[in-house]
């Protein structure tokens, strides 16, 4: 496999992990593995890790992107010595990943618009915010097909993770034309070939936000952490600040950036362990140590 990488780099200069896959034949793994090995090859990541919550993670705490999503989307490979060529296609990636990224933004923003305009309506004072988390908040948002869960429907790439949060002295009518208008907007986007893009959101009221900061259940942490990343796109800028100090006031935000090391030694072990694990063995365990169990639909 090394000499079979080496002559196709030789040949088309630095690639992805994808293109290397794309060319050779569906062996990730193998490839991964040769290039972290091989002197002969040299790597470079583009953008950043972050923390992700997963049940089957022992302490539910793991790295994103994955090792693999890694490998595949957001790491060059080069030949040894061909480090001009290799930083040069590294800023091609980067650069195409960071525009993703705002066009992704970009979409929801106009998802927000969009529901504030159907739902709400004009007026200066917002008893909401609406906030946007996951890939697209680090800059890494990608846009590999891949299914969504539910349906199976291909979807560009990473998803848009929503929440409208409410002040709790609200009307109920609010929250349920809210809720209603984004999932119209969830359906349109998921549904129509020209977006094909998949929206989760969520709908709370701030006494919610506040009883899932006592962290009773993994679905709590994950919509806690969610806050915790989440900018604002649109609506109070005081509730969205509450709901930030919340966090830090109960402890959530000192948890979860103490999850994170923890993440980045378990990513570390694992990689280790990866290194010495035969392809034959690459199941199980090992298999969630290179790829996250949401990921499996998308790489099989």
């Amino acid at each position: 496999m090394e000499a079979r990488i080496a002559g196709l780099l030789a040949t088309a200069g630095p690639l992805t992990g994808a293109e290397i896959r794309d060319a050779l034949g569906d062996a990730p793994f193998t490839q991964w593995k040769t290039c972290m090995l091989s002197p002969r090859l040299a790597m470079r990541q583009v953008g950043r890790r972050y923390l992700r919550l997963d049940t089957k993670v022992e302490g539910y705490a793991r790295l994103s992107p994955s090792i693999l999503r890694e490998f595949l989307t957001y790491t060059v490979v080069g030949l040894a010595g061909g480090d001009a060529a290799l930083a040069r296609r590294a800023v091609d990636i980067e650069v195409h990943v960071r525009d993703v990224s705002r066009r992704k933004l970009e979409l929801a923003d106009q998802v927000v618009a969009d529901v504030v305009a159907k739902a709400a309506g004009a007026g200066a004072d917002m008893p909401f915010c609406i906030v946007v988390a996951g890939d697209v908040v680090y800059d890494m948002a990608h846009d590999v097909p891949r299914p969504e869960r539910s349906t199976g429907t291909l979807v560009q790439g990473s998803d848009l993770d929503l929440v409208v949060l409410v002040d709790d002295d609200a009307p109920d009518e609010l929250v349920t034309r809210l809720d209603r208008a984004m999932y119209e907007k969830k359906l349109q986007y998921l549904s129509s070939p020209a977006f094909r893009e998949e929206i989760d959101y969520v709908v709370k009221r701030f006494g919610r936000l506040r009883e899932q900061t006592e962290l009773g259940s993994f679905k709590a942490m994950v919509a806690c952490k969610i806050f915790d990343e989440a900018v604002l796109l649109f609506g109070s800028e005081e509730l969205f600040a509450a709901g930030k100090a919340l966090l830090r006031e109960r402890g959530v935000t000192d948890w979860l950036r103490a999850l994170e090391q923890a993440a980045i030694r378990q990513r570390e072990q694992a990689q280790e362990h990866l290194l010495a694990t035969e392809e034959r063995d690459l199941h199980g365990a090992n298999l969630l140590l290179f790829y996250t169990d949401l990921e499996s639909d998308e790489f099989e």
